[in-house]
């Protein structure tokens, strides 16, 4: 067969069988071939057991979702093999493991036969996907085993017997079925979440704080590994409780600190939330959304946060809120957003969303460490750390000092000591009001739309930006997509040609919540909205016919 544009990877088994590793394999066996790739990973919330299955779209052109049909699925077991028979591309193959699997329409493979020559050999199973991929494309046998060496360290010398096994198995009845082009392009690959931590980490972070939740967690997992290197400290508390709190504590100290968590964790964080709005204090929190209410399906993807978001605290105080729409977008707010935090001593949230904080996507973006703004710091005089200034931003000052340094939960006077008189009540709220609109000027400096083509109008924000850019590249069709990067301010200026043009909304919400934002924000009326909210993300295929028949 010959190279069609774009090849799509799906490996499915049980949690626990390599999966998640295999598919991040392939991704770098596209990235050596020149290739572009993009992937996504579904799986339950099970440690073992269950269904889960990666997918990873490649081509010599950018990729910006991955797409549910494949054209080579490696499926470990009977429950995978009925959950994609009907996802197979039209000139595509299912290969299935023969020990597993009675029957299926596909080509059998003794891969569970193989591995049980080694200890553990469920764990192998990724590594023979590997092969059956790097036999379907033609790929030489020292190819894959300098992969396979390189990805599979740990009992190198086994995973590189059982691949060439599955290998010479693989080759009898799929040998160059694929026929992939390659570059000679150099680029990475890189997840969201990764991008979000490196963008903090280029913009001065000191510390960051996370109780585990999907799907922040490989923010933690990731600083935790590698920040000796960027001169991070990962800590880890008992609660969101004490996350957000520890952040206010070693902001009050100087340090640059964010926090990362998941809607019911960020609602545990509001009473912290609102004491950063009264204290002022400079915080960052990543916000990556999954469907709720409740714990609801932890694992998958949604755009529902988004009220309680731009809602967050009680009282009245300023905030910051951007979205990224794609993986190079999470590296640049996470840093303009540390920026801004300690620029304007306000509480700021990246909102995103499982699709982009775990998918994985290749760039050559080779970004520069961000010019840091140096917050106002005291000059001389009597400090005081609430004082009433022009642009309602006053000085900070850390300890050690000879100053006394005092930050409040209560309304409070410009030293920072407890008030409940009215005209100092008035003044503190018309103090912090004040750095609404110096903040709102601030933003409207950096990117705060991107628009993507030309033709008929498409909204859309965050992550779903990459479903909507890849079904306009499959559906070949021609659209004028625009993007708000930050919802708090709100670029209304920006957003204003779009009144009476009736745009196509698309996003990832039951109930028409971005949708809403630009009605009563911006003045947009919808011409027509495009949801979803089944906790995957859009297909392009068939978000293609959606925008064909909307537009």
């Amino acid at each position: 067969m010959k190279d069609h544009a774009r090849f799509t990877f799906l490996v499915g088994g049980k949690a626990g069988t390599g999966v998640k590793s295999a598919a991040t394999a392939a991704a770098e066996l596209f990235r050596r071939l020149g290739r572009r790739s993009f992937q996504n990973d579904d799986y339950q919330s099970l440690i073992r057991g269950g269904h889960s299955f990666s997918t990873v779209t490649s081509a010599c052109h950018p990729v910006f979702s991955q797409y549910r049909r494949a054209d080579l699925a490696v499926c470990f077991d009977e429950r995978s093999v009925d959950a994609h028979r009907d996802h197979i591309a039209d000139k595509g193959v299912l290969v299935y493991d023969q020990d597993k699997v009675e029957d299926a329409d596909g080509i059998g493979l003794p891969l569970s036969e193989l591995a049980g020559e080694y200890p553990r050999p469920d764990l192998m199973l990724g590594v023979g996907a590997l092969a059956v991929l790097g036999a379907a494309i033609g790929l030489k046998q020292v190819e894959l085993a300098e992969l396979v060496g390189d990805e599979y360290a740990r009992g190198k010398q086994d995973n590189l017997k059982y691949a060439a096994a599955v290998y010479e198995k693989a080759t009898e009845s799929l040998k160059g079925r694929f026929e992939l082009a390659r570059t000679e392009e150099d680029f990475t690959n890189i997840g969201g979440n990764e991008a979000v931590a490196l963008g903090a980490a280029a913009a001065g972070l000191d510390l960051y704080f996370a109780y585990p939740m999907t799907p922040a967690t490989s923010i933690l997992h990731f600083l935790a590994a590698h920040g000796p290197d960027l001169g991070v400290v990962a800590v880890h508390p008992e609660n969101e409780i004490a996350v957000v709190n520890m952040a206010i504590g070693a902001a009050f100290a100087g340090a640059r600190a964010m926090v990362g968590t998941s809607g019911g964790g960020y609602a545990l964080m509001q009473e912290g939330f609102s004491l950063a709005g009264m204290t002022e204090a400079p915080l960052l929190c990543v916000v990556s959304s999954r469907p709720g209410p409740s714990t609801g399906v932890p694992t998958y993807t949604a755009q529902a946060d988004l009220n309680l978001v731009l809602n967050s605290g009680h009282g009245e105080f300023p905030r910051v809120v951007a979205s990224p729409g794609t993986v190079e977008q999470a590296f640049c707010l996470a840093a303009d957003l540390l920026t801004l935090a300690w620029r304007f001593q306000v509480p700021a949230v990246l909102l995103t969303e499982k699709h982009l904080s775990e998918c994985r996507m290749s760039l050559d973006f080779r970004p520069d460490r961000p010019a840091w703004a140096e917050p106002v710091t005291h000059a001389e005089g009597e400090f005081r750390r609430y004082r009433i200034t022009g642009d309602g931003v006053s000085p900070l000052l850390f300890p050690p000092s000879d100053e006394v340094i005092k930050w409040s939960s209560y309304e409070h006077d410009e030293a920072g000591y407890t008030t409940e008189a009215r005209p100092g009540i008035t003044a503190m709220q018309d103090k912090r009001l004040a750095k609404a609109a110096t903040l709102e000027q601030a933003v409207g400096e950096l990117d705060t739309v991107r628009v993507h083509g030309e033709g008929p109008l498409i909204v859309t924000w965050g992550s779903t930006l990459m479903s909507v850019l890849e079904a306009l590249e499959f559906g070949g069709i021609a659209a004028r997509v625009v993007q708000p990067l930050f919802l708090e301010p709100l670029p209304v200026r920006r957003l204003a040609e779009l009144r009476g043009r009736k745009p196509v909304v698309v996003e990832q919400s039951a109930t028409g919540s971005f949708a809403r934002l630009l009605r009563e924000r911006a003045g947009v009326e919808p011409g027509a909205e495009i949801r979803q909210y089944d906790g995957r993300p859009f297909d392009p295929e068939e978000l293609a016919a959606r925008l064909k028949e909307a537009l």
